[in-house]
């Protein structure tokens, strides 16, 4: 049986020149370059943050409220959910993969196996939106006896990386599911956005007739304005507060992930939250503010990727 297993291992080499595409793979995913994928596995879903947050179990899960155990972690963050064909066991994919990373290096921080050393919670938890594993991340369904968890980390000259993987067989399919999440320790670009002083979003207005405000922040799917966008909302009061006959359309842009109703609804609600704003704390008169959001229908940039969806999710002045 061991010696089957691990018939495999080659196939799952650490440091790998090119991420691996294939054609049934969703669109714009690839395998991350620091492990190949299994053989026949096929990539289901797909997530890439050049720095965001993790949260990974490192204990048992008893109670997904107060989930205990916890690393929190901040980096590069690439997940992606694999579908494998079901003659391959979790047992065997996660022990090829398990052998990989202690060749590459890395130290076990947790392993488990079942609800027994997993924790009954233990798969709610990794479903939970903002923890693991996104809401409706794939399709895999997670939560069965032969799920396998492994947590490791290796940590050298080239940083710190965390690998965990989550593997279940979902035999009514005849199916393996593979969810792995690789974060990289990585330093934060603070100063990639500059906000524009007063003067220069007044030069933009009346060279072009609108402006792109940077330094607007929003949570991911949210409308609430984030406390570091006070910079960029107070050189917009003192422009609107020093031209009293000025009045402007202020316009949420999203990017095209997601449904067209939720994004417009998502836009309309961002750029009423910069318009209160600008009226209840900054003094701008209300009547000199109009919102409108247009969801994805005026990128600037491309959406095939992180970077051009983030340019694309802006919020503009236009003149009226």
């Amino acid at each position: 049986m061991l010696k089957t297993i691990l018939s495999f291992v080659f196939l799952v080499l650490l440091i790998v020149d090119a991420p691996a595409v294939f054609a049934a793979d969703v669109k714009g995913s690839s395998d991350h370059q620091l492990l190949s994928r299994f053989p026949g596995a096929e990539i289901r879903n797909y997530l890439r943050k050049n720095y965001d947050a993790a949260v990974l179990p490192a204990g048992i899960i008893k109670d997904k409220k107060a989930p205990g155990q916890l690393l929190e972690l901040e980096g590069k963050v690439t997940r992606i959910a694999y579908r494998i064909p079901g003659e391959h066991s979790a047992l065997e994919v996660l022990r090829n993969y398990e052998k990989a990373l202690q060749q590459g290096g890395f130290e076990t921080l947790f392993a488990c196996h079942g609800p027994e050393t997993c924790g009954p919670d233990m798969m709610p938890f990794i479903s939970l939106e903002g923890r693991v594993r996104p809401t409706a991340f794939g399709d895999a369904v997670f939560g069965s006896s032969s799920e396998r968890v492994l947590l490791t980390r290796r940590s050298d000259e080239a940083g710190e990386v965390h690998v965990f993987l989550h593997v279940v067989d979902d035999a009514s399919n005849n199916r393996t599911y593979l969810y792995q999440e690789i974060v990289e320790g990585a330093q934060l670009e603070l100063d990639q956005i500059k906000v524009l002083q007063a003067d220069e979003l007044q030069q933009s207005l009346e060279r072009q007739g609108y402006v792109t405000v940077p330094g607007i922040y929003f949570d991911s799917a949210k409308a609430e304005i984030k406390p570091e966008s006070d910079t960029a909302l107070s050189e917009m009061a003192k422009l609107l507060s020093s031209h009293q006959d000025l009045k402007v359309y202020v316009v949420g842009h999203t990017d095209n992930q997601g449904s067209l109703d939720a994004n417009l609804t998502l836009s309309q609600s961002r750029a009423q939250a910069v318009v209160q704003a600008l009226h209840t704390s900054y003094g701008v008169k209300a009547e000199n503010l109009l919102a409108k959001g247009v969801a994805s229908f005026s990128p600037v940039a491309s959406n095939a990727d992180e970077k051009g969806r983030a340019r694309n999710r802006r919020v503009e002045l236009v003149v009226q």
